[in-house]
C-alpha cells in the first residue's frame, strides 16, 4: 500500500513539473517557429489524411518492423464460392475472349457483354442480399488478374464496376433507398455504371475541379444547378448510371445546416436531363469504353447525393476512403497479371526459340531479361497477395495502396519491356499470333490513371505516409494547427525527439549486429536483418526530414528518394512473407535471394540520394555516417544468380508453376500462341537432353525420340511465325476486285498497271 502510494506521488509529482514547465514557456521559441513554418492542411489533404487505415506503414516508420507478425496476422486464399467461379465462369469468359479481334473492332461483341451481365462479372463485390457475388478483395483481385492475362480491355471493363465507382460508395455511404434500387440493377448489369471525377483542368489535382453549381430549388425540389466537363471517363459511352463529382456552393445558406458546401457525388441515370454522354476517346490500342461525361445548368435533386442532402459536401473525403482500398486491388492486379504472363510465355518462347543452334535463353543477354521477368514476377506476387490478405480483414492501407499502385505499374512496365527485347521482331508485328503488343501499347494508361505515377511517388506515398503513419507526427501538427497547444507540442516534440534516439541507436546497432553471411539454403533470416537494419535507417531520416518543415512536401526529388525507400520496403518484406508460405517449392530460395538483393541495393541507392541531395548539409552529413558509415554495403546479383533464375524462368519447373496460378491458358494449343508455347516447352526441353544425349553418347536417335524432336521442331517453326495480311488499314474497305498493285506507292511506277491493261 506505501509503495501505491509513493508511485502516484512520483506520478503527480511529475504531471506537475510537466505542466509548470509548459507554463514557463518551455520549448516556446520552438512552438512559435513550428506555427510559422508548418503550413496549414486544407480540408482536402485532412480527407486524404483520415483517409483509409494505418498499419504495416506505421511499423516500418517506427523504425521497428516485423516479419512474424506479418507471418502471424496475415494470410489469403479464395473462398470456394470464388475459386469455383475461377474455375468455370472465368474460364468460360477468357475462353470468349479474342484480344486482337476485341482490338480491330474496338468492342467487346454482343455475347461477351451478355455472358458478363448475366453471370454477375459486374457486381462482384456487391453483397448477396442485393443480388452480387460477396466476392471479398482478394476474389475480386484475382478474377481481374486471371482475365487480364486474356484481354486488358476486357478486364478493365469488368474491373471499373467493381473498383472505385457507384457500387462501392453506395455501399458505404448511400441511403437505403438509393441501396436498394441501385445494388440489384448494379448486380445484374441492368445499369452500367462509370464514374466522373478527372476535367481537363482536375487531372492528378483533382480536388481542384471547376465543375459544380448552386443549391437552388426547382418545382419545389432542393438541389443543385451543376456544370461539369469530364473526360477519360471508363464505361462512360455505355453507361446506364453516372456517379458524378462536383461541387456545391450555397450562397443563400438554403441547404439550413443538413450537409454543408464543398465536393459532392451523385448519382444520374442515362436519361437524366441535360447530362450529355455517349462520346468515345481512343486511349492508345485499347478497346475499352472511354468517353466524356458534359452538362451545362444541369438540376441534380438532394436525393441524387450518394447518402442524401446529408452527405452533402463530403464527397472528397467519401472518394479518399473508396480509393484506398480500390487503388490496392484493380491496377495492381492487371499489372501482376502482365507480369505473370510476360515471365510464363516469354520464358517459354526464349527455351523454344534457337539461335545460334542454341535457345536464346542459354544467351547471357536474354538471360537478363528473363531473370528481371521472374523476380518482378515474384516480387508483385507477394505484394500483391499481401495487401489482399489486409483488405480480407476489412483494412484500408491508404498508404501502402499508394505504394501498390505505383510500384506495380512500373514493374509492369519493367516486365512489359524485357518481354518485348526477347521477342524481338515476333513482339513488334501486330495479329492474332503477338501475345504482347497490346500489353505494350496499353501501359502508359495504367501508370496514368488513379494517380499519375510521377505524383505518387514524388508527393503521396512519403508525403502522406510521413504525416499519415509516422507514430508522432500527426500529433504534433495537430497540437500547432490549434494555436494554443504549447503543452501538448512540448509533450509530442519530445516523443518525436525520443523516437528519433532510439532509432539512431537501433541504426548504429543495425550497422553492427546485422547479418553478414548468407549461410547456406534458405536466405531469409540474413535478408530478414538487412531489412530490419534499413527500416531503423528510414525511421531515422524521416524524423530528420521534419527539420525541413513543410517545405518537404515542395522537394519532390527528395520525397521521391523517401519513397523509394519506403515502398522497396514494404516490397522487401512482403516477399519474405509470402517466401515464407512457398518456400518448400523447387527454385523459390533462389529467386528470393536474387530480389531481395536487388530490392537493398535499391533502398541504399534511394538513400545515397538522400543524403547527396538533403538541403540541410549537416542533417545529410549526420544521417550518413550515423545510417551507412562505412560507405555502401549492399551489391546486386551476379550473373551465377541471374543465370540460375533465368534457367528457373525458362524450364518447366515447380517456380514457374507457382507463377502461373491465377492466369488463363487456352485449352487447345491449336488456336491459341501462349497455348501452343506452353505445350511445347516441356517437350523441348526434353528433346534437347535427347540430342545433348546423342551428341555425347555418339548415337542417333530412337524412333520414339526422333519423333519428340520432329514433334518439337513443328512447333517451333509454328511459333517463331508471324502474322501476314493480305490487306491492311484503308486497303480492308476496298472493293473486292482491289490488288496488292493498286497500292497509291505504285503509281504504275514498274508498268503493272499498264501491263495488265494490255
Amino acid at each position: 500500500m506505501q509503495r501505491s502510494t509513493t508511485v502516484a506521488r512520483l506520478r503527480l509529482r511529475l504531471q506537475a513539473r510537466r505542466a509548470a514547465a509548459a507554463r514557463r514557456g518551455f520549448v516556446g521559441p520552438a512552438y512559435d517557429l513550428a506555427k510559422k513554418i508548418m503550413p496549414k492542411i486544407s480540408p482536402t489533404e485532412a480527407a486524404a489524411l483520415n483517409a483509409g487505415t494505418i498499419g504495416f506503414d506505421k511499423d516500418i516508420f517506427s523504425g521497428n518492423p516485423s516479419l512474424q507478425s506479418l507471418k502471424d496476422k496475415y494470410t489469403v486464399a479464395l473462398s470456394p464460392d470464388e475459386q469455383s467461379f475461377m474455375d468455370n465462369e472465368v474460364e468460360q469468359l477468357c475462353t470468349m475472349l479474342d484480344d486482337y479481334q476485341l482490338t480491330r473492332d474496338r468492342d467487346m461483341p454482343p455475347e461477351v457483354w451478355k455472358f458478363i451481365r448475366e453471370k454477375k462479372f459486374l457486381g462482384m463485390i456487391i453483397p448477396k442480399e442485393y443480388g452480387g457475388l460477396g466476392f471479398s478483395g482478394h476474389g475480386h483481385s484475382q478474377v481481374v488478374q486471371k482475365i487480364s492475362t486474356r484481354s486488358g480491355s476486357a478486364a478493365v471493363t469488368v474491373m471499373v464496376p467493381n473498383s472505385l465507382g457507384p457500387g462501392e460508395l453506395l455501399m458505404r455511404y448511400g441511403t437505403e433507398e438509393q441501396k436498394d434500387y441501385f445494388l440489384p440493377k448494379l448486380s445484374t448489369g441492368e445499369l452500367i455504371p462509370c464514374f466522373g471525377l478527372t476535367g481537363p483542368r482536375s487531372g492528378s489535382d483533382a480536388a481542384s475541379m471547376p465543375d459544380g453549381g448552386k443549391v437552388c430549388v426547382v418545382d419545389g425540389k432542393l438541389g443543385v444547378k451543376a456544370t461539369f466537363k469530364k473526360r477519360y471517363i471508363t464505361l462512360a459511352p455505355v453507361a446506364g448510371v453516372v456517379g458524378l463529382a462536383f461541387k456545391c456552393e450555397d450562397p443563400d445558406n438554403l441547404l439550413g445546416g443538413v450537409g454543408e458546401e464543398g465536393i459532392c457525388v451523385a448519382l444520374l441515370e442515362r436519361d437524366h436531363p441535360g447530362l450529355r454522354i455517349g462520346a468515345r476517346h481512343d486511349p492508345l490500342t485499347a478497346s475499352f469504353m472511354n468517353g466524356t461525361v458534359e452538362g451545362e445548368e444541369v438540376f441534380i435533386p438532394m436525393e441524387c447525393i450518394v447518402g442524401g442532402q446529408e452527405r452533402a459536401g463530403f464527397g472528397w473525403n467519401m472518394l479518399m476512403d473508396c480509393l484506398a482500398e480500390g487503388r490496392s486491388i484493380s491496377l495492381p492486379a492487371m499489372s501482376v497479371a502482365a507480369a505473370k504472363g510476360a515471365m510464363g510465355s516469354v520464358g517459354a518462347y526464349a527455351r523454344i526459340r534457337k539461335q545460334f543452334k542454341v535457345p536464346i535463353a542459354e544467351l547471357e543477354g536474354v538471360q537478363e531479361h528473363l531473370a528481371r521477368l521472374g523476380s518482378n514476377a515474384f516480387i508483385m506476387t507477394s505484394s500483391q497477395h499481401l495487401v489482399n490478405s489486409m483488405i480480407n480483414q476489412h483494412e484500408q492501407p491508404a498508404v501502402i495502396s499508394a505504394i501498390m499502385k505505383q510500384q506495380m505499374t512500373h514493374r509492369m512496365r519493367v516486365c512489359v519491356n524485357d518481354a518485348m527485347d526477347v521477342l524481338g521482331g515476333a513482339g513488334i508485328c501486330n495479329g492474332p499470333a503477338n501475345f504482347m503488343a497490346n500489353a505494350y501499347t496499353a501501359v502508359p494508361i495504367a501508370i496514368t490513371v488513379e494517380g499519375a505515377n510521377t505524383l505518387t511517388r514524388s508527393l503521396i506515398q512519403y508525403g502522406q505516409g510521413l504525416t499519415r503513419s509516422h507514430p508522432h507526427l500527426l500529433d504534433i501538427i495537430t497540437s500547432i494547427q490549434k494555436g494554443n497547444d504549447q503543452a501538448g507540442f512540448n509533450s509530442h516534440l519530445a516523443s518525436i525527439i525520443s523516437h528519433a534516439v532510439v532509432n539512431t541507436g537501433r541504426s548504429a546497432g543495425g550497422v553492427l549486429f546485422r547479418s553478414r553471411m548468407k549461410g547456406a539454403g534458405d536466405t531469409a533470416d540474413y535478408h530478414e536483418s538487412q531489412l530490419n537494419r534499413l527500416a531503423a535507417n528510414f525511421a531515422l531520416c524521416a524524423d530528420i526530414s521534419l527539420t525541413m518543415g513543410g517545405q518537404i512536401k515542395f522537394a519532390e526529388a527528395l520525397s521521391g528518394r523517401y519513397a523509394d525507400v519506403l515502398s522497396n520496403l514494404y516490397l522487401g518484406y512482403a516477399t519474405l512473407w509470402y517466401h515464407s508460405q512457398h518456400k518448400h517449392i523447387e527454385g523459390v530460395n533462389e529467386v528470393m535471394d536474387y530480389s531481395l538483393q536487388n530490392i537493398t541495393a535499391d533502398i541504399e541507392d534511394a538513400f545515397f540520394g538522400i543524403f547527396a541531395n538533403f538541403p540541410i548539409r549537416p542533417a545529410g552529413w549526420f544521417m550518413q555516417a550515423t545510417t551507412f558509415p562505412l560507405g555502401r554495403t549492399y551489391e546486386r546479383p551476379g550473373d551465377n544468380q541471374m543465370k540460375k533464375v533465368a534457367q528457373l524462368v525458362s524450364t518447366d519447373n515447380q517456380f514457374r508453376e507457382l507463377m502461373q496460378e491465377g492466369t488463363f491458358v487456352h485449352s487447345d494449343p491449336t488456336k491459341d500462341r501462349i497455348a501452343l508455347l506452353m505445350a511445347t516447352l516441356p517437350k523441348a526441353v526434353k528433346a534437347d537432353a535427347v540430342l545433348k544425349a546423342c551428341r555425347k553418347e555418339k548415337r542417333s536417335p530412337t524412333a520414339a525420340e526422333q519423333a519428340l524432336i520432329e514433334e518439337v521442331e513443328a512447333a517451333r517453326e509454328e511459333i517463331i511465325q508471324v502474322d501476314s495480311f493480305e490487306r491492311l488499314g484503308s486497303e480492308i474497305n476496298e472493293a473486292a476486285g482491289w490488288k496488292a498493285e493498286d497500292r497509291p506507292a505504285f503509281n504504275d511506277i514498274y508498268g503493272t498497271q499498264q501491263a495488265a491493261s494490255a
